[in-house]
């Protein structure tokens, strides 16, 4: 196993995935060397297939007030796997979410027959940016898979009236809101999208100023095992059903308490994960080892509190949580939406936030934030099917570090690929370089040690074959 390839990204440079000589990275050790980075290819865990993004309203409507070409220079900067980020996710909302251009419903007014049911806002933004996000996909010779999530039902199916503030779904209403679902994704389908996931609810235990909805973990377990799973099996809808897609906090407890419904199992293929709760990794791990038929996937997180055109730490934030997140066991990994204003929106509650490429309108231009680049030194290099293999890093003293320790100051990730390639992902938020000793471990021990350097407020990517 042999040194390929490098790509790096780093703060004080100009750098952005940009492949360097080994050389330059190589280093000469004239002293005692305290770090070290061992990866192992034999100790393997769960497989990955890919990273995604979300085609929210906000997005669609941003992304049509550019110019055609600057339109399209975004749409292939993430799905295009030669020249941009290479997603193979993307993530829609039925009705409207607070990055929305305000409250709406393919049923507003009620109609318990559900033949008022339109597309029409639907199609106005959302639709065609998914249309062309799949377009270029294909044309690139690539898939695009699809992930609906609602954020509330009409107001009329919820006991406060308003799509707005939580409140529940009526019990009547929940065969109703099944049959929702089915004519959402028929229509879609209809249209030439096919959705492969949906998440019963998204921020189940949150009541926000925006479209929101509350379930218990019972009440999910329940729909999907009385009400949406036979929905969506009678009509014949290849669909796989995620709960949760909330915080890592209280992951664990909510599937737990899902599958002790009865035949929740059976339609249950998942859960979805936000990461706004803070890190708790180990909730993540503990649903993998526990629930090893349960495929786990990051479904949103951003930068809150508007946007940060030209911040640093909020690509060092996503390398971090891709990371763990993937070494907990997710075997996808989405981010929030991929185009925003100037201004993180728009948004109709006033929730701005950041967002890896930033829009200005007006000037018809984008501006790629840290946050991109970051996530292009995994989405690029970490191929579909490719499984995810132990690395141990230690130090003995890292001088540079503002808290004194190595953790989440250095950090590391590697997968293999299926064309047999290995995929080593390393990051450095110190202010010095930082040098380690790297070895593979072998079927008759370690090889022969080399000295790496990653530069200041840098990530890396090397390719070993």
């Amino acid at each position: 196993m042999k040194i390929y390839k490098l790509y790096e990204t780093a703060k004080d440079s100009a750098e952005r995935i940009t492949e360097i000589t080994l050389e330059e990275r190589i280093h000469t050790p004239t002293g005692w060397i305290p770090s070290s980075l061992k990866i192992c290819p034999n100790k393997t865990q769960q497989k990955f297939y890919g990273f995604g993004g979300a085609l929210t309203e906000s997005s669609g409507y941003v992304l049509s007030k550019l110019p055609a070409k600057v339109r399209k220079q975004a749409i292939e900067a993430y799905y295009n796997p030669h020249t941009g980020n290479g997603y193979h996710f993307a993530r829609l909302h039925m009705n409207s979410c607070d990055f929305s251009l305000g409250n709406w419903a393919c049923v507003s007014e009620k109609d318990e027959s559900l033949e008022s049911f339109s597309m029409e806002r639907t199609n106005k933004y959302i639709y065609p940016l998914a249309s062309d996000v799949q377009s270029i996909s294909r044309e690139e010779n690539s898939n695009v898979d699809f992930l609906l999530s609602p954020w509330s039902p009409p107001a009329w199916m919820k006991d406060n009236g308003d799509m707005n503030h939580g409140g529940h779904l009526l019990a009547q209403y929940k065969e109703l809101w099944a049959q929702y679902f089915v004519k959402f994704i028929q229509k879609m389908a209809e249209q030439g999208i096919k959705i492969s996931f949906v998440t019963i609810q998204n921020e189940p235990a949150a009541v926000q100023s925006w479209d929101s909805c509350e379930w218990s973990a019972k009440e999910e377990g329940e729909f999907a095992s009385l009400y949406l799973g036979p929905a969506l099996e009678k009509a014949g809808l290849d669909v796989k059903i995620y709960i949760w897609d909330h915080n890592r906090d209280l992951a664990l407890e909510r599937a737990e308490e899902s599958l002790k419904v009865k035949d929740a199992d059976k339609y249950i293929a998942g859960l979805a994960f936000h990461w706004y709760s803070g890190d708790q990794y180990k909730n993540i791990k503990s649903i993998y080892e526990k629930y090893p038929q349960l495929d786990l996937i990051f479904s949103e997180g951003c930068v809150e509190g508007g946007p940060r055109n030209g911040a640093w730490f909020t690509g060092e934030r996503y390398a971090h949580n891709i990371i763990n997140d993937l070494k907990s066991g997710a075997s996808k990994w989405i981010d929030w939406n991929i185009v925003l204003d100037m201004q993180g929106g728009p948004n109709h509650v006033g929730n701005f936030c950041d967002a890896p490429i930033l829009a200005d309108e007006k000037a018809g231009k984008l501006y790629f934030q840290s946050s991109y680049y970051y996530i292009g030194h995994f989405s690029r290099f970490i191929q579909p099917g490719a499984v995810c293999i132990e690395t141990n890093l230690t130090s003995a003293m890292t001088p540079a570090t503002v808290s004194g320790h190595l953790t989440d100051e250095v950090e590391s990730l590697a997968f293999k690929n299926p064309d047999g390639t290995i995929a080593l992902i390393v990051t450095n938020t110190t202010e010095a370089d930082f040098i380690y000793e790297f070895t593979v471990e072998e079927e008759s021990g370690c090889s022969k040690p080399v000295y790496l350097k990653i530069p200041p407020r840098a990530i890396q990517t090397w390719i070993l074959k």
